[in-house]
């Protein structure tokens, strides 16, 4: 036997994406990326923080052993410049870094301890690098030359041993420091990429069952961050899924039930007319009857048609500032007949409230209410219908004083076709709470209904004009 494969939806993404296109492995890189730059700016600020801080200090101390130089020669000429070279030279301080030197302009060294120059000596004035031989070995010098009035030439500096021994060991640290902020931004993103990615599989996985047909799945939400935000929000949007989809069932299954009642006398009434084809009387009799069954299958069909349209806000448009007291006014006075036909007392109580709405669809939501009030709560002899303000918000409440709604029904009855097993003898089809409640959502309104002990009690609540 051939199977036949399964198509994906038109439009589908695959299930597996590469790196490229994960939004997880991009964060992740972003972070790596993040830490790496936080750490060769602190890497800079401790480098600049050390080494600059040492070159400072050492301009600063040839700066000043130069001028102090420059002084001794205006003052006592080159023999005092030389008394004062050797005694910067044997002052016990710096002696194993200071470079003094006093050179002619040949470049021969007059006094101090200036070595051997590797190159052209430093221009005059400005502080520059430099090497020369020291003890015989190669060093690096810091050094600042000065020009004297006879020709010769001030040479001050510093040896930079214990610079580049500092610089070594701040450079070798930052390499090391360097290379484990990679490692550990690198094992970091890893850590968040794969804690990322368990929170979005999570999501996935459960919109996986859901889209297989196991509707009760939910997301097991933890903690307080964005993703528990969008568990909670997700699992809210498939409750209200649920719970429609379940409307939908209920409604289906009412439909065909309630269709097949009037459908079934119709036929039942069409075959008897046929057999009685004969008797004209009986025909159209049985027509009549046939014609009302038929009736009343076109009018469930225009509530549901209403009930649609008011959830879809098509009528919104036609609102305007309506008297909500003078409408329960004139409802209460157009069923006062019915009530008494029934034994009920109808009472109206109100004071002129202002509100913005349809005045046939409060009209109409009314007469539901009012109908359902006399018809199920007759045996309480009395309906009151009252119009007042409650914090500020018009309220339009119905009460009867009948037997009530059972508790395990009153989160049912606005459902659609939903009929109290007490009332299934009475003439209805359960949709009258159904467009109460639209009419009463169109106009930004709440429908609250409650056991009143004795009897029921609906209450819609407006927002102020």
């Amino acid at each position: 036997m051939a199977r036949s494969r399964a198509r994906p939806a038109e439009g589908a993404r695959p299930a597996h994406v590469g790196l490229r296109g994960s939004i997880a492995f991009r964060l992740a890189v972003g972070y790596a990326l993040l830490v790496a730059a936080a750490m060769a700016t602190l890497s800079a600020i401790v480098y600049f923080g050390t080494v600059g801080v040492f070159e400072r200090s050492i301009d600063n101390k040839i700066t000043t052993v130069e001028a102090h130089l420059v002084d001794s020669w205006s003052v006592d000429g080159r023999p005092g410049l030389v008394r004062e070279i050797d005694a910067q030279l044997h002052d016990l301080i710096d002696t194993d870094t200071e470079v003094v030197g006093l050179v002619d302009a040949g470049g021969h060294l007059l006094a101090g301890n200036l070595g051997r120059w590797t190159g052209d000596l430093p221009p005059s004035g400005a502080l520059a690098f430099g090497r020369m031989l020291r003890n015989g070995v190669p060093v690096s010098v810091r050094v600042v030359a000065t020009r004297l009035d006879d020709g010769s030439r001030l040479i001050v500096g510093r040896d930079l041993i214990e610079l580049d021994a500092i610089r070594s060991v701040v450079e070798r640290a930052l390499g090391v420091s360097a290379g484990v902020s990679v490692l550990l931004a690198f094992f970091g993103a890893q850590i968040f990429r794969s804690r990322l990615e368990a929170r979005i599989g999570r999501i996935r996985r459960t919109t996986a069952r859901i889209a297989a047909g196991e509707l009760s799945s939910r997301i097991v939400v933890m903690g307080n961050d964005e993703f528990a935000r969008l568990g909670d929000d997700i699992n809210r949007m498939l409750d209200r899924i649920e719970a429609l989809m379940d409307g939908v069932r209920h409604v289906s299954n009412s439909i065909a039930h309630d269709l097949r009642t009037p459908l079934s006398r119709v036929r039942s009434r069409l075959d008897r007319a046929l057999q009685a084809s004969t008797d004209p009387d009986a025909l159209v009799a049985d027509a009549r009857l046939a014609i009302e069954d038929i009736d009343s299958v076109i009018s469930l069909f225009d509530k549901l048609l209403q009930i649609a349209a008011l959830e879809s806000g098509v009528r919104a448009g036609t609102f305007e500032r309506l008297d909500l007291a003078a409408i329960a006014h004139d409802m209460t006075e157009l069923y006062e007949a019915a009530a008494d036909e029934q034994g009920v007392t109808l009472r109206f109580t109100g004071l002129p409230t202002t509100i913005r709405g349809d005045r046939d669809l409060l009209a109409s939501a009314l007469a539901s209410l009012i109908d359902n009030a006399i018809k199920y709560g007759r045996s309480g002899g009395r309906v009151d219908v009252a119009v007042a303000l409650a914090d500020g918000a018009p309220t339009l409440t119905v009460r009867d004083y009948g037997p009530g709604v059972p508790l395990e029904d009153m989160d049912k009855i606005t459902r659609r076709f939903y009929r109290v097993d007490q009332s299934r003898h009475l003439p209805g089809n359960g949709l009258g709470l159904s467009t109460v409640a639209a009419i009463t959502q169109l106009h930004e309104g709440t429908l609250a209904l409650r056991r009143a002990a004795p009897g029921f009690e609906a209450c819609m609540t407006f927002p102020p004009p």
